[in-house]
């Protein structure tokens, strides 16, 4: 019965949409099969050497044998916390500022030059001192975490909330609009799309800087494992690690994206 509201050519359009999506995951399924089917292959023939590289069924091993022995979910669940709350204190920090700087522009020209000279700090530079302010445990990884993302997430913003059509904001300005009110009403949800972009990019930034900091300075976790795994020539470790990381940032970045289709409707 909803087919009668549409035109046959917008049948045909919608069936190519459809089409077209089925095509793109068969797609992504294939080239991922592809590579570990090839990488297994590989390592079978003893084309590369699976010591080094390991392999698919080796990772499949190592993977169960973190699991019997009780630390796959802890390390897992060590990093995860990490990320997501170094994650979360990123965003709602970096929205916070984008906003004051919004909010004055003289506070904008002051405070743009500082905020780009931080971006392109080195953070793995701050490693040592982060250890000496903060200490060693959870915090200074969650700290590193909020330091890598936090200033990209003022920019991106920042830049999503200056370019809002000009004239809809002098058509505010010229019905008297002040600041709060055309932030609420024009601003935020103009600047939608630009906050999902810096959700996804933040998604990435998350995870390096929680790895980083891992690097650094843990006892636990995804990152600990990738050093710990290096010292002890137990690549198997190291690769499985790296892949379960790219599982759960795959996994972030879909729920990213699901909320930006949810967000998108409703604006």
């Amino acid at each position: 019965m909803k087919n009668l509201n549409y035109s046959p050519q917008h049948l045909i359009y919608l069936k190519k949409i459809k089409r077209n999506k089925i095509f793109v995951n068969f797609m992504r399924s294939f080239i991922l099969v592809l590579i570990l089917g090839v990488w297994e292959l590989c390592a079978a023939f003893k084309i590369i050497d699976p010591f080094i590289t390991s392999s698919p069924s080796r990772v499949v091993k190592t993977i169960i044998d973190l699991y019997l022995n009780g630390s796959l979910f802890y390390h897992i669940g060590v990093t995860l916390f990490e990320t997501l709350l170094g994650f979360i204190i990123a965003i709602v920090a970096g929205y916070s500022v984008a906003i004051l700087l919004w909010m004055s522009n003289s506070a904008r020209k002051i405070f743009e030059p500082y905020i780009v000279v931080l971006n392109s700090l080195p953070k793995i530079a701050l490693g040592p001192l982060i250890i000496i302010w903060i200490g060693t445990g959870y915090t200074a990884i969650i700290f590193m975490t909020i330091l890598v993302a936090v200033i990209v997430c003022i920019m991106n913003t920042l830049t999503g909330f200056c370019s809002v059509d000009s004239t809809m904001l002098t058509l505010m300005r010229s019905m008297g609009a002040s600041k709060i009110l055309t932030l609420k009403k024009l601003i935020i949800p103009a600047s939608i799309p630009a906050l999902m972009n810096t959700l996804k990019v933040a998604v990435g930034l998350a995870w390096i800087g929680s790895i980083m900091g891992e690097y650094i300075v843990s006892r636990a976790g995804l990152g600990y494992l990738i050093v710990y795994g290096g010292q002890v020539f137990k690549l198997d470790l190291v690769m499985t690690a790296t892949i379960i990381l790219c599982a759960l940032a795959g996994a972030m970045y879909g729920v990213v994206a699901l909320l930006e289709k949810r967000l998108l409707k409703l604006y």
